[in-house]
């Protein structure tokens, strides 16, 4: 007997292929059958009629920062509510895990690291997970059993260090000794099913104490020794961000990641690359550490994102203008010297010529104060504000407009809340981002689910671009935008049965109406641990998504079921050779 069967669905199989008309059976986890409409005469214990509902693999996203959040939401909310059945965690050399037993002070310090690099609220780390593991095996039993989603980790190179070298992590290098102690750790944590080893050296990563996290403290010979381990194990990966990822690549960057793929014999992934055609040299430099890699027997693969994913920002909280150089001297005063610096004409001008220069690289975009919108206020003297672009009120003060959005935030003591209109939303910029995506080395994704949660929404970019593929733009046909999101990731990590509709294959499944599938507007909602806030987006047409089977979302509401699988390296994944 089946477990469930959709009747006369319309099948986008994950493959590319056109669509059709078929029934599809589950039995214990599994796609037991895919037949035509109206031939499976077996019984089955529910069924549902999908006529005019399209029914595709799960969404797989590659870049989310789940780590934390799984544990008080198994759901892994908002992504599961928009089709999304597989997350990639572990990501930029950030993990949880693993933990030295003989220094619990650690797991503080990982806490507050977490809250500052990646955004998240520090109470709800503090107050949302258990904190009870040391290796990263243990963590991975933490989770087993208990989520929604299927979720894999990568093992930070920052937890590796601080675990080996305690607090010389930060700005010391290894002995030949702890060398030796780190590549043993990260051999336990790749048997223990770790994907494979995440790092980073960009210069936006501090931690808790405004420091270099300790993977930027990294020498190429600890990355390349890190990365030969990787590749002594089956189904494995390498992440690594560096600064050049937010703009353009130096010589030594490609160089390093060149090396590093070409060591393991392992894809390694970075994001994000940021397309927009006022600035046409940049995918072609950013793609040639592919092309480079693939000469050299590796594979480097470029994250995108094909939405333009909503973003707030603040000169009250830490945001992305706190990473424009020389701006985070300014933002890190106490607020009411904050306000004084601000309001200074000179200070004003030396802020806006170190954002509009090439040292800002891509947050030169966050420059363009004229085109903010303004989001929540909080004065009287701000009534009316909401919803209104800043160069029009500028206009009518007759104020230049950094110091026009300048006033409005300071009567609200810095805590309006602002919302960048995005550059690159022009015809030129879409062509340029279709055709980037026929690129062999760049997938779709890097929604950095799970992080930034009060200032960025991400995790809705899967509807948002089949919605915008059916009745918007058309880029792309809907069988392409859904092997983009399915099989396509799920080739990248090996993923074993998963990313396509076929028989034997993991039933991870999202029913939807192409007449309706979207994401709603981001709204801030304050449901964390602790009342913290966070951005979360309506799943719009979404009917159902499954996890193995097992109905987990039904038009937008979480059933409570947790059928997820903590996706281990090697048993739920094959390795992907580059050469």
């Amino acid at each position: 007997m089946l477990d469930h069967l959709v009747r006369s669905a319309t099948v986008v199989d994950g493959t590319g292929t056109s669509a059709y008309p078929a029934d599809v059976g589950l039995r214990n986890g599994r796609i037991a059958v895919v037949a035509p409409p109206g031939t499976v005469t077996e019984a089955a214990r529910t069924t549902e009629d999908a006529a005019g509902l399209v029914l595709a693999p799960g969404f797989v996203d590659p870049h989310t920062h789940y780590d934390a959040q799984l544990f008080w939401d198994p759901y892994a909310t908002p992504s599961l509510n928009h089709g999304v059945t597989t997350v990639a965690g572990g990501n930029c050399g950030f993990t949880l895990a693993p933990l030295h037993p003989g220094r619990p002070a650690d797991a503080d310090y990982t806490r507050r690291m977490m809250a500052r690099v990646e955004g998240m609220s520090l109470i709800a780390l503090e107050e949302g997970a258990p904190w009870n593991w040391h290796t990263f095996g243990d963590y991975l039993d933490a989770l087993d059993g208990r989520i929604a989603v299927n979720a894999g980790f990568m093992v930070g190179h920052c937890a590796l260090r601080r675990y080996v070298m305690g607090e010389a992590a930060i700005g010391g290098r290894p002995t030949a000794e702890q060398l030796t102690a780190m590549v043993d750790l990260l051999h336990d944590a790749l048997r223990a099913g770790a994907w494979g080893l995440s790092t980073t050296q960009s210069g936006t990563h501090s931690d808790g104490d405004g420091k270099p996290v300790a993977s930027r403290h990294a020498r190429p010979d600890e990355l390349l020794a890190l990365s030969r381990a990787v590749g002594e194990h089956e189904g494995t990966q390498l992440e690594a961000i560096v600064a050049g990822c937010l703009d353009r690549f130096s010589d030594e960057e490609i160089d390093l990641f060149v090396a590093m793929t070409a060591a393991a014999g392992r894809p390694l992934n970075w994001n994000v690359l940021t397309v927009d055609a006022a600035v046409p040299d940049r995918v072609p430099r950013q793609l040639l550490a592919s092309e480079r890699a693939r000469a050299a027997g590796g594979r480097i693969v470029a994250l995108t994102m094909p939405i333009l994913a909503p973003m707030n920002m603040s000169l009250g909280t830490f945001c992305a203008l706190n990473l424009i150089p020389g701006w985070g001297e300014v933002l890190g005063l106490p607020v009411p010297e904050r306000i004084a610096a601000l309001r200074d004409p000179g200070v004003r001008a030396e802020l806006l010529r170190r954002a509009e220069s090439p040292e800002a690289g891509v947050f030169r975009r966050l420059a363009d104060f004229a085109r903010y919108v303004i989001g929540d206020t909080y004065s009287t003297g701000n009534e009316g504000l909401s919803g209104r672009v800043v160069a029009d009120i500028a206009a009518e003060r007759a104020q230049d407009p950094f110091h026009c959005l300048v006033e409005i935030c300071a009567r609200d003591g810095l805590r309006t809340v602002l919302w960048p209109m995005p550059t690159d939303n022009d015809p030129a910029s879409w062509e340029l981002r279709r055709r980037t995506w026929e690129h062999e080395d760049v997938l779709l994704g890097g929604s950095d689910a799970g992080a930034h949660l009060d200032r960025m929404c991400g995790a809705p970019y899967t509807t948002r671009f089949i919605g915008d593929c059916l009745r918007g733009r058309k880029l792309v046909p809907l069988e392409t935008a859904v092997r983009m999101l399915t099989d396509d990731p799920a080739r990248l990590f090996g993923l074993r049965g998963r990313g396509r509709i076929a028989e034997g294959h993991h039933a991870d499944l999202v029913l939807f109406d192409p007449e309706r599938i979207d994401a709603g507007p981001a709204r801030l909602v304050h449901d964390l641990p602790g009342g913290s806030p966070r951005l979360d987006s309506e799943a719009i047409g979404v009917v159902s998504v499954r996890v193995n089977g097992v109905e987990t979302i039904r038009e937008d509401r979480v059933t409570g079921a947790v059928p997820g699988t903590v996706l281990r390296s090697g048993r739920d994944t094959r390795t992907v050779p580059t050469r």
